[in-house]
């Protein structure tokens, strides 16, 4: 045992440092807890067991501070990069515990669980860096992270530049104008508050339309008097705008109309002599049903007399 348990003990040492995180799952928590409760004391001998305990536990409270890299890790995930990494650890424990493995080889399969789970906790981690961690390309976002170091869930400002540039909106008269103020990363920030949408006047004057929580601005049958420069904010609770958009509104005189077909003309369809002449075959044949019964009366009168 000594040999194997000298490489579970590195191992973890190894990963604890980097899969820090995992141990502020509750999940795997409650399943290390099943291990040290419930599965060991019937699969290792009871010197053994105190000991591995005893280790795992230091290496969790030991664990050294990890390198910074801005393209990797920054000691920081979010709660949904955190469940993906726990239920992968607490699968791949629980694959273990249902297996009934003991002695060496129990120890052998936790060396090897722990060597993939280093590695899938930081491609989950590198994941996170490069596309979740303050997506916002503009504005103010209040991201909700976890901080790998003490399990604290905080608010972190992803601060960039506030304007998020100038939109081009075409419409015609009589149709109505639409403003959507919402950006991707807006239903995942923290603390915001309301969207305010402006008419702009001049470079001091502007006109509040409309504020509260629709992200979308609606004038209906819009006239030449509604083009111009409009603009919306979203406010934050505590952090100023989080947004501004600015619209260049044109509009372009009213569509016309256009007639409409009739039933016939919209379909194509023509009636022909070819579809026409059921009321004539029908007239014809009760002709000649009244000419053969004349003729019959006719015969019977001669044949009577």
């Amino acid at each position: 045992m000594g040999p194997q348990l000298a490489l579970l003990m590195a191992a973890l040492a190894g990963c604890l440092p980097l899969c820090r995180c995992l141990i502020c799952a509750t999940r795997v928590t409650e399943a290390l807890k099943f291990l040290e409760l419930d599965y060991l004391p019937g699969h290792l001998a009871l010197e053994r067991r105190q000991s591995l305990m005893q280790r795992i536990k230091q290496a969790v409270v030991d664990f050294k501070e990890l390198p910074i890299d801005e393209d990797s890790y920054m000691g920081v995930v979010d709660e949904p990069t955190l469940e993906k990494a726990a239920w992968s650890f607490v699968k791949d424990l629980t694959r273990i515990t249902e297996s009934n493995v003991r002695g060496e080889l129990l120890v052998k399969e936790l060396y090897w669980m722990l060597h993939l789970q280093k590695d899938i906790f930081a491609r989950f981690a590198a994941q996170f860096q490069k596309e979740a961690f303050c997506p916002n390309k503009c504005g103010t976002m209040l991201q909700s992270l976890i901080w790998c170091n003490t399990c604290q869930k905080q608010v972190h400002t992803c601060r960039k530049s506030s304007d998020c540039g100038v939109r081009e909106i075409t419409v015609h008269e009589m149709e109505d104008l639409r403003l959507n103020c919402e950006l991707s990363w807006h239903r995942l920030s923290q603390g915001l508050a309301s969207y305010n949408f402006f008419r702009v006047w001049g470079t001091k004057s502007e006109t509040l339309l409309y504020t509260g929580n629709d992200h979308t601005l609606t004038k209906p049958a819009v006239t030449a008097e509604d083009a111009g420069v409009y603009r919306c904010s979203l406010d934050t609770v505590s952090s100023g705008p989080a947004t501004i958009i600015h619209y260049h509104v044109r509009v372009l005189p009213r569509k016309p109309f256009q007639d409409i077909p009739s039933a016939g003309e919209a379909s194509g369809v023509h009636p022909t002599p070819t579809q026409c002449p059921k009321s004539e075959n029908v007239l014809r044949g009760r002709l000649i049903a009244l000419l053969i019964w004349g003729s019959v009366v006719l015969i019977i009168g001669f044949a009577t007399a």
